[in-house]
């Protein structure tokens, strides 16, 4: 199957340098690129990607945002002398240039500029500039930050005016705020702009108060506008998918982007010595894979920082890989945000509660910055050598890479049933041994009378089996009784080692499971009606939820409040779904559902589906192919005010165990 990915990539933008002594400059170097590439090749992702041809970006592309008495003084410098390129580099802040640098920028803007026409004309569904200079710092009239014209804002100004585009995101998650991304759109609601950074209540550079929380725009722009501050390093990967889960995707389910932009800069990994935080390189595998069920998937990644080779060029891969569509690294670490990006992440949704349905009135009280207490588990990383995190690195990529299994996604069909799946889906035809189906379905030996039933059974275990291997990276199957079939199934799994199961029903549940509270199994059931049975413990929790209509679906608002934060802190090794009869949330929910939980157990995943639904069957299974993504799913609004009430005090309950549900102070 062709590549759906582009990689944008030039050598020749390496052909500038530092000419003089700047600590500060110092560490924007052309082996960011080189490095970058190196590891690229080593783990045979360049030849995965389409390569897009790097052309000059235009003056009159240049002009859609920065002001033709700068760009003259840029196109100048590739005349001056050393000395003169000093001075012109002292009349801005943190910036340099070489004879080279207005041809390197031209290169990197234009080489985003083809990565945004490769997407948006349907030739790749996603891709990777790997571009230098970076862009997000530099302003209309100005170079800044190692920036000299923004990449990312031209390349929204781009698909505004080329494409008649009306929604575009730009996530920004480089260290440093994007205040030059952030100037260029601070009255326009029709790009939506999100920035984490190091902030230390304004004490880290490019230390400015429109970086903190409260600036959210102005004038017809306010409210799309989302400044997150770190105000403390040591930040990890739970601070970095909590802030997500509470606070882009919330807005960004609700915006409705047409196309995601990333800043993408890498300092916010672990070992860079400007970010000095703790995300481990797999960590932007989860980001990319959270904004891939964005947009039909139309996801642009643009280099920004990233300073510490090593750790850069392990980021830059873990992405590329998620684009590809390989299965995403299991998360390193407690999935426990510390209490200073809990402050921030409350107060962020504090200043944004007036502007977007999907934050409750409970959101709208700010958190003082007296209250910032506590410090990240661990030190910060100022002062310590970079050869430590080399030597980590080096041991902890050969912990997370994961294996591609050969087929992606499997189908148990029952005897006699036709299905017509998407391609690319294998159906299993192999059964388990007489012996081991014995084994596991001795306690439901009573329900198990049918033939085709015990067949079909048969046929899961041994996908299970294969699950385990990794020999398919997920599966489908269709079942005539399918809560019997998962309490089979979900035993099997625990019989053959698997340590936790995140087990979710959506319905009427026939034959119940067989659950201990030992820690092995999280069983969340979701009904329409009040359940007979309320279960309220830390492994196993009953939710109504009966909110799906023509008008749009709610459904988004369990699942990154609830489902996934849960998810994420159980850190599961096998997902797995039932549909039954009597649901309250639609086909599409289900897709989405399907597709964001790919990102937790390496993409193991079992999704068992009644025989009779054929609608349902082929959704699912698109979904687990990676085809399906979260655009087709239409609307979403808001939820009523009984459901989120509701929510509430399910969240209430599950905060205190699941801490990465934790995202306000009461």
């Amino acid at each position: 199957m062709a590549s759906t990915t582009a990689l944008v990539y030039d050598e020749e933008m390496m052909n500038y340098r530092l000419l003089w002594d700047d600590p500060e400059c110092a560490i924007e170097v052309p082996e960011r690129l080189s490095s970058s590439y190196e590891r690229l090749q080593h783990y045979d992702l360049v030849q995965r990607c389409v390569g897009l041809p790097v052309r000059e970006a235009t003056e009159e592309e240049i002009t859609l945002v920065h002001s033709t008495d700068y760009l003259e003084i840029v196109k100048s410098t590739q005349t001056m002398n050393e000395e003169e390129l000093k001075k012109t580099s002292q009349n801005y802040v943190a910036a340099y240039f070489h004879q080279n640098s207005y041809r390197c920028a031209k290169l990197a803007l234009g080489g985003t500029l083809q990565l945004v026409d490769a997407v948006l004309s349907g030739q790749v569904l996603n891709g990777m500039a790997l571009v230098r200079p970076p862009g997000h710092h530099s302003q209309r009239s100005q170079s800044n930050g190692f920036c000299i014209f923004n990449n990312v804002a031209i390349a929204a100004k781009y698909a505004q005016k080329k494409y008649k585009l009306e929604r575009i995101l730009i996530v920004d998650w480089d260290i440093h705020h994007g205040q030059g991304i952030q100037y260029v759109f601070e009255d326009d609601p029709s790009v939506l702009y999100f920035s984490w950074h190091r902030y230390e209540h304004g004490s880290f550079w490019p230390n400015l108060g429109e970086s903190d929380f409260g600036f959210v725009g102005k004038d017809k722009g306010t409210g799309f506008n989302i400044n997150l501050p770190w105000n403390k390093t040591g930040m990890g990967n739970a601070d970095y998918i909590a802030a997500f889960l509470h606070v882009l995707l919330p807005i960004a389910y609700e915006f409705d982007p047409e196309l995601v932009l990333v800043s993408s800069g890498y300092d916010s990994g672990i070992g860079d010595p400007e970010g000095c935080m703790r995300a481990t390189p797999e960590c932007f595998s989860h980001l990319t894979h959270m904004l891939m069920n964005l947009t039909g998937g139309k996801l642009c990644v643009v280099l920004e920082g990233g300073y510490h080779l090593r750790s850069l060029a392990e980021s830059v891969c873990m992405t590329v890989r998620t684009l590809l569509g390989d299965a995403v690294s299991r998360l390193s670490g407690e999935m426990a945000p510390c209490h200073s990006a809990l402050e921030s992440i409350q107060n962020v949704r504090a200043a944004h509660a007036p502007y977007w349905h999907c934050f409750s009135p409970d959101d709208a009280h700010l958190v003082h910055k007296s209250n910032t207490a506590g410090s990240p588990p661990e030190p910060p990383q100022e002062g310590r050598d970079a050869s430590v995190f080399e030597v980590f690195l080096e041991t902890h990529m050969k912990e997370v890479l994961n294996s591609t299994p050969a087929i992606r996604t499997s189908a148990v069909i029952p005897e006699g049933h036709t299905v017509t799946l998407p391609a690319g889906v294998q159906v299993e035809d192999q059964t388990a041994s007489k012996e081991q189906t014995d084994v596991i379905i001795g306690d439901f030996s009573e329900l198990l009378k049918t033939e085709n039933v015990l067949t079909s059974l048969g046929k899961m275990l041994t996908v299970i089996n294969k699950l385990v291997n990794k020999q398919i990276r997920n599966a489908i199957a269709l079942s005539p009784n399918t809560s019997l079939s998962a309490a089979v199934v979900l035993q099997h799994a625990l019989h053959v080692g698997l340590q936790r199961v995140f087990y979710i029903h959506i319905g009427d549940l026939d034959s119940k499971p067989l659950l201990k509270d030992d820690g092995k199994t999280f069983f969340l059931r979701i009904l329409g009606d009040e359940p007979a049975e309320v279960i309220n413990s830390k492994y196993q929790h009953s939710l109504k939820w009966g909110e799906n209509s023509c008008e749009g679906s709610s459904f988004i608002y369990v699942l990154l409040r609830l489902i996934l934060p849960i998810a994420y802190s159980f850190q599961p090794d096998l997902i797995l779904v039932a549909a039954g009869s009597n649901r309250s949330i639609g086909i599409q929910d289900i897709s989405l559902l399907t597709s964001m939980l790919q990102g937790l157990a390496e993409g193991r995943m079992l999704a068992v589906i009644p025989e009779s639904e054929s609608d349902l069957a082929v959704t699912v299974s698109s979904s687990l192919m990676g085809f399906s993504r979260a655009r087709e799913l239409g609307p979403h609004k808001c939820p009523s005010v009984d459901c989120m009430k509701t929510l509430k005090v399910q969240l209430d309950i599950l905060q205190k165990e699941w801490k990465m549900l934790q995202c306000s102070f009461g």
